[in-house]
């Protein structure tokens, strides 16, 4: 049976696909307006948050606005209904839209903005760009009886312990024998109350990131025959999986720089773009950045990038690369457009897998504010 979420079910969602411990320090995301106890029909995924997007909302009967470019970045000193930011947030308080923002969280995550704007642009093989965030891993070891441990390392598994690069579901097992004296006001799954049990027992060894330890413990328990599990977590020095901004990878076929910016142009759905270089530089390994990139451009001269991708260069930036020998594209930095249609796919897929009855809808206003003649 299908259930209609509150705002809070909805964003518990989105934030398992873009966690805001992803995000760099200081941004401004999570519940910018509103609340999330309503319960939510309709969602909008926009890039910005402006008054044309907001009569959308209201048109669709939204009740949560989930945006990348956070409304209220700088902080506002008063709220007046006759300034263009005061009537935006009044038109979203009437109408009871709450406002969420996941801006550089959503630029790091795996499928986020980056990895989009890289699938756009046929890119493969892509890797992290600028490194932001290890994610530190922990070690879980569980005793169970002997025929209960394949359930549990399957519960383990699919709840996101045992990944070990391309592979899932990673353990290691021994056995032993457990014991334990059940005490009064217990109810034994094995053995009586007041007397010694021995149990053939597995000792299960898993790592997990440490993100994922409430989620995993919780699983665990469930699927546990026992009144009280014994387990223990340990912290590892080993690092898991690297986030961070940007994408650098290839492309499949080899392309001039003047035919790969045409290319460029076409699918990221731009009216024009700014090259700096020679025209007839071949192009294969490409470095990609949504928004304002600039200063990581000598990361992508590093890591030996033919050109980079990304917006609002600066002049003096631009002339900086081209003195260094990288080529440059800046296709603006409104192509982060592509998050609309990305995210909301992904959230759908989310609330159909959780048999939520709600309507995750793209925006199709067009927020970009530059337009060339």
């Amino acid at each position: 049976m299908m259930k209609q979420p509150n705002g809070h079910e909805i964003i518990q969602l989105f934030e398992q696909f873009a966690p805001k411990h992803l995000a760099m320090e200081g941004d401004k995301i999570g519940l910018l307006i509103g609340s999330l106890n309503q319960k939510v029909k309709n969602v909008l995924i926009a890039l910005d948050v402006t008054e044309e997007v907001v009569d959308e909302a209201i048109a669709n009967d939204v009740q949560l606005i989930i945006a990348h470019h956070p409304l209220i970045f700088k902080p506002l000193k008063t709220i007046r209904f006759e300034d263009s930011y005061g009537k935006i947030i009044a038109k979203l308080i009437k109408h009871d839209i709450a406002v969420y923002a996941a801006h550089t969280n959503l630029d790091v995550a795996n499928g986020g903005v980056n990895d989009l704007l890289a699938d756009a642009l046929g890119v493969i093989n892509t890797e992290v760009l600028v490194p932001t965030y290890e994610e530190p891993l922990k070690k879980l070891v569980v005793y169970a009886p002997m025929e209960d441990a394949e359930k549990i390392r399957k519960v383990l598994g699919d709840n996101g312990a045992g990944h070990i690069g391309n592979y899932s579901h990673c353990s290691y097992s021994n056995e032993g024998i457990g014991r334990f004296l059940p005490g009064e006001n217990t109810n034994p799954h094995i053995g009586k109350i007041g007397e010694l049990e021995s149990v053939p027992e597995e000792r299960i060894e898993t790592i997990f990131p440490a993100t994922l330890e409430k989620k995993l413990i919780k699983a665990m328990l469930k699927a546990h025959p026992y009144e009280e599990p014994a387990y223990d977590i340990y912290p590892l020095d080993l690092k898991g999986k690297t986030y961070g901004l940007g994408r650098i990878g290839y492309l499949e076929q080899e392309m001039t720089l003047e035919q790969f910016a045409s290319y460029v142009k076409k699918q990221l759905d731009v009216t024009g773009v700014r090259i700096t270089g020679n025209l007839q530089d071949k192009v294969k390994k490409v470095a990609i950045l949504g928004g304002d990139g600039g200063k990581y451009y000598t990361t992508a001269l590093r890591k030996g990038a033919d050109v980079f991708i990304t917006g609002d260069v600066y002049y003096h930036t631009a002339i900086d690369a081209k003195l260094d020998g990288l080529n440059i594209i800046d296709p603006g930095h409104n192509v982060e457009k592509v998050m609309k249609k990305g995210v909301a796919k992904k959230l759908t897929t989310m609330c159909q897998e959780n048999q939520y009855d709600v309507n995750i809808i793209p925006s199709k206003m067009n927020t970009d504010p530059f337009y060339f003649l």
